[in-house]
């Protein structure tokens, strides 16, 4: 008799399993049809944040139960700052508030930079669409072509604000490492950047791998940039011979702030939605995102924009944003300093 009631129980509890799924996904889609959710973008239009968050929204609508619009607006400013403080102060806590923040801003908050107004461990993850390593990249003209030459002559290199891993992971480099960087960060994004290079106002920038690949191949092929640093966890396949910039670490306590500054690699290019969602809607969305990153027409617009797709899951950023949050207050107090010796430049 023992034996029939727990079976008669599972098997109750499986046929109410899918019937419990089934009402939420019929209350998600009930919020969702009819309604239009906000892309926020928090870098200026035509780089590689800017070109996925509009794939991403192009196509993830359709697999949002209900198939919202999703409409993709850019906000710039303090180098993503001002759109991370947006969603969590501003934007309604529906679900229908989406942004592909920074990469930096769980470092922006552990660092206690100025201006934060947001807790990232309170957001909602949803995904993320590649772990691409950054690189500092040099124009061929300029005569350096590795980190040791960085280290003997001065080298100007661009970047689009002070508040941006553009410009604190050279510093970074300069503080542990000796190179000699000199950095201009008044250009309003990554495309100004790549002009500068050209017109031989600056040497050298700080850009995401994915999207020299993407945006510049010609550039790759012709050896119109080199790179001497890739910052990342693990060394990228294309990139074999390009030192980590946390192996340039000559002690544990220096490798140790190199590798929390390299960290966000994890989470390239993610998406959030604001604290107070309810749990079916953030789980709808990140289901949303992962058959998103799966649809044929993504992949396809991928390989013919040559745009690197590595994702990684919501709960697997959720993981490593927690992980950065998670320093100890040395290694944090270490990479403040450095963050903040970059406010002062122009």
């Amino acid at each position: 008799m023992r034996w029939t009631a727990v079976t008669a129980c599972a098997l109750a509890l499986a046929t109410a399993a899918p019937a419990f799924a089934q009402s939420q996904n019929a209350s998600v889609a009930e919020f969702y049809r009819g309604k239009t959710l906000s892309m926020i973008i928090p870098s200026s239009p035509g780089g590689d944040y800017d070109l996925r968050a509009r794939m991403v929204a192009q196509y993830m609508g359709r697999h949002i139960p209900g198939n919202p619009t999703i409409v993709p607006r850019n906000m710039p400013g303090g180098g993503g700052i001002t759109a991370a403080n947006w969603l969590h102060v501003q934007a309604p806590r529906d679900g229908t508030a989406l942004e592909t923040p920074l990469s930096t801003m769980p470092l922006a908050q552990a660092s206690k930079q100025r201006g934060v107004q947001f807790d990232v461990t309170e957001w909602a993850w949803i995904g993320n669409t590649t772990n691409s390593p950054n690189v500092i990249s040099v124009w061929h003209t300029s005569p350096i072509r590795s980190i040791e030459d960085a280290r003997k002559r001065e080298v100007i290199l661009g970047a689009p604000g002070a508040n941006t891993p553009s410009a604190y992971n050279p510093l970074a480099l300069n503080t542990i490492v000796g190179t000699k960087f000199k950095l201009i960060v008044a250009y309003p994004g990554g495309n100004d950047v790549n002009l500068a290079m050209e017109r031989g106002e600056v040497e050298a920038r700080h850009n995401i791998w994915a999207s020299w690949v993407s945006g510049h191949p010609d550039w790759l092929r012709d050896k119109k940039i080199f790179q001497i640093v890739q910052i990342g966890l693990e060394k990228h396949p294309d990139l074999k011979d390009v030192p980590l910039m946390m192996d340039l670490a000559k002690n544990p306590d220096d490798r140790a702030v190199l590798r929390l500054m390299s960290s966000d690699v994890a989470f390239a290019r993610p998406f959030a939605t604001t604290p107070g969602v309810p749990a079916e809607r953030v789980a709808a969305l990140r289901r949303a995102f992962d058959e998103t990153m799966k649809d044929p027409d993504v992949i396809a617009e991928c390989e013919r924009a040559n745009r690197d797709l590595s994702p990684s899951t919501g709960e697997q950023v959720q993981s490593v944003v927690k992980e950065v949050l998670g320093a100890s207050p040395a290694v944090l107090a270490r990479v403040n300093a450095i963050i903040t010796s970059a406010e002062g430049l122009k």
